[in-house]
């Protein structure tokens, strides 16, 4: 059977011969049939087995007549991690790059208005992780009205995020006509209840037998005496030396080991990177890329990567840990030997890991898997507890704060010396500034100095012009031109500054010129009861007017 076979449309033909295809997988072959008849689909199958293109080229060929409409997307397909959204669009544009379809990834992690730019103009294809799609229809930016195919791939990676209320949720606000195409690799008793509930008397497209492995990848395990973190390292090393290793994944159940064997394996000069959930969205597109491009061989992932990874020259899995999940070792394994090619898949067992390891034997239907002897296994360096405990003590935790005690002690001894020392380091700035006080004391002394000038010069004016009343002799009434003069021209003086100066400065030089003012007015009386040139010059050049350089006989009677 070859694709022509299927009744696909001649422009998805023609992608698919440019991608090199000519003969559908099994699962393709039976399952694209019936969801060209509109039927409901269920189909298991293990990974590499051709899932996504089962899924992909019926709703492409039905969706190449018909229009998108505004946030109405026509087919959604709902995938559990970012990874396997983004190898869903990836054959999307693939299969449909002859075909005027438009298309928009609503994922986490990246900015949303390009996304909404997308869904504004319309969509035919949307394709969404179960969390951002139910956030963005609760806003409102979404439409289900229009959904003619739902998509579910992974179901069962759903069950294990906890997807399953998202997804109850999902088929609750689809149209109940909608055509469900439901995918997994397992099939627990969840998803069969989800399955019942949901889809209306799918065709069952079973190609493998549940929950087996590929027989084209070579499993493998090695006994570890330990659990110790170092040991496993080491024998990871040692393992990985002795393979020929084209491209490898490596996978963590915790995300900061991943952390920690990528660095272990950068410091034994291999070309690892590390990838998991807590890293941005940017990064981890840019890691995946890379890997792809071949600018490292070496891949070490936490279970995000386990899905939808699709990198057809991947030649071995390492299993650092026995998965939690049964399940997941069917699909960490399944990242190799894909496309009929050969791989191998090795793991590390370590003793608290044999009830994890007997429900994957059980799981696959197998007695034992063959197993990898590690010579001298039991000379590999450890972390052991207390080594490390007393490795701690000695410098840091617990015996780091003795050993901060220590040094403290020894600070202490050196503190006193380190206190002379710091004398030492502040006397010499203390010794400089000695040195500066002959220079510095000019000028502080030259303060104080300039300080009382001003204040004596203010005090005599204020002092000479007590504000007592004036006298009523003729000398007063003789005055009074020349006090209106200087305080006309005072006033004048005045009116010139205080238009600049602020209010409060204003205030300050009237009280300052009103004592001068009086002075001159008593200096004028003064010099009016004085003789000659004195008293004129006391009272100022207009005082007396009319009488010349001197006084008249008469006044000084």
């Amino acid at each position: 059977m070859t694709f022509t076979d299927l009744g696909l449309a001649p422009k998805i033909l023609k992608a698919i011969a440019e991608m090199g295809y000519e003969t559908p997988t099994p699962i393709q072959a039976q399952a694209i049939p019936p969801a060209l008849q509109n039927r409901d689909v269920l189909g298991i199958a293990q990974t590499g087995t051709g899932k996504t293109g089962a899924f992909t080229l019926p709703t492409l060929h039905k969706l190449e007549r018909g229009r998108a409409r505004a946030r109405m997307p026509r087919c959604l397909i709902v995938c559990p991690t970012r990874e396997l959204a983004a190898q869903a669009a990836e054959n999307v544009e693939l299969y449909g790059k002859y075909l005027k379809l438009e298309m928009a990834l609503l994922i986490g992690g990246v900015s949303f208005a390009e996304q909404d730019r997308k869904l504004t103009k319309g969509v035919d294809i949307l394709i969404a992780t179960p969390g951002r799609l139910l956030d963005q229809f609760e806003r409102g930016k979404i439409l289900m009205t229009g959904v003619q195919t739902l998509i579910v791939d992974e179901a069962d990676r759903m069950l294990d995020m906890g997807f399953i209320p998202d997804i109850e949720r999902i088929f609750e606000i689809t149209p109940f006509t909608r055509q469900v195409l439901f995918f997994s690799a397992t099939m627990p008793a969840e998803i069969k209840r989800l399955v019942d509930t949901f889809l209306h008397q799918p065709v069952t497209v079973q190609i493998a037998r549940r929950n087996s492995t590929a027989k084209t990848v070579r499993q493998r395990i090695a006994r570890l005496p330990t659990g110790d973190a170092k040991v496993k390292r080491g024998a990871l090393r040692w393992i990985m030396e002795r393979e020929d290793i084209d491209n490898g994944i490596i996978f963590c159940n915790r995300k900061k080991d991943v952390d920690i064997v990528a660095k272990s394996l950068q410091k034994y000069g291999l070309k690892a990177e590390p990838i998991h959930g807590d890293l941005p969205q940017s990064v981890r597109t840019k890691t995946l890329e890379r890997f792809k491009e071949g600018d490292f061989n070496i891949l070490v992932a936490s279970d995000v990567a386990a899905r939808g990874l699709d990198v057809d020259t991947i030649t071995h899995v390492f299993n650092y840990d026995v998965p939690f999940h049964s399940e997941d070792y069917i699909h960490r394994i399944g990242r190799t030997g894909r496309a009929g090619r050969k791989g191998d898949a090795i793991m590390l067992v370590a003793p608290l890991d044999d009830k994890n390891y007997d429900q994957i034997l059980d799981l696959i239907n197998k007695d034992a898997i063959e197993e990898i002897d590690i010579p001298d296994i039991d000379s590999f360096p450890r972390e052991g507890k207390g080594r490390g405990r007393s490795g701690g003590r000695s410098s840091g935790g617990r015996g780091g704060r003795s050993g901060g005690r220590t040094s403290g002690r020894s600070n202490g001894r050196d503190r006193d010396g380190g206190r002379s020392g710091g004398s030492r380091k502040r006397s010499e700035p203390r010794e400089d500034s000695v040195d500066a006080k002959p220079v510095a004391e000019p000028k502080r002394e030259a303060k104080p100095e300039d300080k009382p000038a001003r204040r004596s010069a203010t005090t005599a004016r204020r002092r000479a012009a007590p504000g007592r009343k004036k006298p009523k002799d003729d000398a007063t009434e003789t005055a009074k031109p020349a006090r209106r003069n200087d305080a006309k021209r005072d006033e004048a003086k005045q009116a010139e500054p205080a238009r600049e100066k602020p209010k409060r400065a204003r205030r300050s030089d009237e009280r300052d010129d009103k004592p001068a003012a009086k002075s001159r007015s008593r200096n004028s009386r003064s010099g009016s009861r004085s003789s000659g040139k004195t008293g004129g010059k006391a009272g100022g050049k207009d005082s007396v007017t009319g009488f010349g350089g001197e006084m008249p006989s008469f006044f000084q009677n």
